[in-house]
């Protein structure tokens, strides 16, 4: 993290903004439950009121080149629907939890200021979740946002202010690092602010862990699916096109890798190739490899642009990839010298071919060790004994079941994982947690005891049968 001098002019503006923040906080951190709730509600209209909700999915394509509109109009508003209805009826404010056989209350208390680091690739709907999140918990936030995705997050900010004035609640709740958002300013703010949550370029969750500041950061994507046997191959191949084209790739949670098991790798291609998805030859892949990967590096030409877009980057002429929805590069194997076993950030997608489940649980293994590990897998299957030893015996944090990953991985209304942006990989991937970031990371929690009856046990209890069994 780079070394920012207690009285240079970034430690200085920090100062400015963490003081109009603290004073607001303190107000805050008066309000009732209720008023906290309408606080929330009112940022997350913020962003999910329709002409807005337009103008900042316009504005992030334009600003950052990255993904469509469309998926972005749709991202902002399921991501915040999603929250807000996980957060419906939560208490956040005094006594939240009481244990009477325990002898225990919990109370929730704010954290303070939050510094929240966000990326390029979802510069409206990360901040806003961020937001609302520490918002729940009476805490302000500072955004740092990419230098591609400032203008985004302050039309947000300008929208979130708005409604913070509706309210009647102080705008220093929520404010933002001014432009240009340099690497001493970020660095400065991590360093006075009492959380950090990063999302976002494995440099910023590096400066994050570096801070000196308690942080949550998240790990690298790199997700692989897994196809077998038992499942519907159509329904598979329609729900890996969903996934991987949403937004043209830009979450974390999109499949990099398919590995589909012999028996039936060949129904699969075809069912992909009806999903739009095209098989690159030989000559094909070198070309894109060049391309996306120029000096062994992912280069941001392809990042999150479509598969014709990309296609078109690597000078691939067939007639009919001006139209795919996928490129799929045949691979087998794994590591530097085989960068598409990587993640790849567009809708590129490497497709490894195994002769059994073995196999195929094998190289999902290997690739999680070069890349990705902590974060998820996916698995098209009807088998529960497979699909329970990836969550077993894999270094993930999630394995997502006959769904489309990008779309499941953060919260979906049809499944139970909260809606999050920022999914955590535990110690595989460094890690301090290993769910989908919510609002109890941005709480502090006290805890009143009280005497209970006592609980003592006796020495046979403990060990009486170990010593039974071992003649001790």
């Amino acid at each position: 993290m780079d070394e920012v001098r207690p009285n240079s002019p970034a430690a200085q503006l920090v100062e400015v903004l963490l003081a109009r923040a603290r004073v607001a906080q303190r107000a805050y951190e008066k309000y009732d439950q209720a008023a906290v709730d309408e606080v929330v509600t009112a940022v997350g209209w913020a962003i999910v009121e329709p002409s807005r909700n337009k103008e900042l999915a316009d504005l992030a394509v334009a600003d950052t080149g990255l993904g469509n509109a469309a998926d972005k109009f749709t991202k902002n508003r399921r991501k915040t629907m999603g929250l807000l209805r996980d957060l419906r009826g939560v208490k956040t404010v005094g006594v939240i939890a009481a244990f009477s056989e325990l002898g225990l209350v919990e109370i929730a208390r704010p954290v303070g200021v939050v510094a929240a680091v966000t990326p390029s690739t979802n510069p409206g709907a990360t901040p806003a979740n961020k937001a609302i999140n520490a918002l729940k918990g009476r805490n302000a936030v500072i955004l740092s946002p990419s230098p591609k995705g400032w203008k985004t997050c302050a039309k947000l900010l300008e929208f979130i202010h708005a409604e913070l004035d509706r309210v009647g609640a102080p705008r220093d709740l929520v404010q933002m690092l001014p432009a240009p958002v340099t690497k001493e300013t970020s660095a400065e703010l991590l360093r006075q602010a009492d959380l950090v949550v990063a999302t976002g370029s494995r440099a910023n969750v590096r400066a994050a862990a570096v801070s000196g500041t308690p942080s949550f950061g998240v790990g690298a994507g790199n997700v692989i699916t897994i196809v077998d046997e038992t499942a519907d191959l159509a329904q598979a191949a329609d729900l890996i096109r969903l996934s991987k084209t949403f937004d043209n790739a830009t979450s974390c949670s999109s499949e990099n890798s398919m590995i589909v098991l012999d028996a039936v790798y060949e129904p699969m291609m075809a069912a992909m190739r009806k999903e739009g998805a095209w098989m690159l030859d030989a000559a094909e892949k070198t070309a894109l490899l060049a391309v996306m990967f120029p000096g062994g590096i992912l280069s941001s030409a392809t990042t999150a642009q479509t598969a014709s877009r990309v296609a078109s980057l690597a000078g691939l002429k067939r007639a009919g990839l001006k139209d795919a929805s996928i490129l799929m590069v045949e691979e087998t194997g794994v590591g530097p010298v085989h960068p598409f076993s990587g993640e790849k950030l567009s809708p590129v997608l490497a497709v490894y071919r195994a002769r059994d489940f073995e196999h195929a649980f094998e190289l999902a293994g290997r690739i999680l060790a070069y890349d990705g590990a902590g974060h998820s897998i996916g698995i098209h299957s009807r088998d529960d004994a497979r699909i329970l030893r990836l969550g077993l015996e894999l270094p993930v944090c999630r394995v997502i079941v006959n769904q489309a990953h990008s779309i499941a991985t953060g919260g979906s209304f049809d499944n139970g994982l909260p809606f999050s942006l920022s999914m955590g990989c535990g110690t595989w991937g460094r890690n301090i947690f290993s769910e989908n970031l919510g609002y109890r990371h941005y709480l502090n929690i006290t805890r009143i005891s009280r005497t209970i009856p006592a609980r003592e046990v006796s020495d046979d209890e403990l060990f009486g049968a170990y010593r039974r069994k071992h003649g001790v």
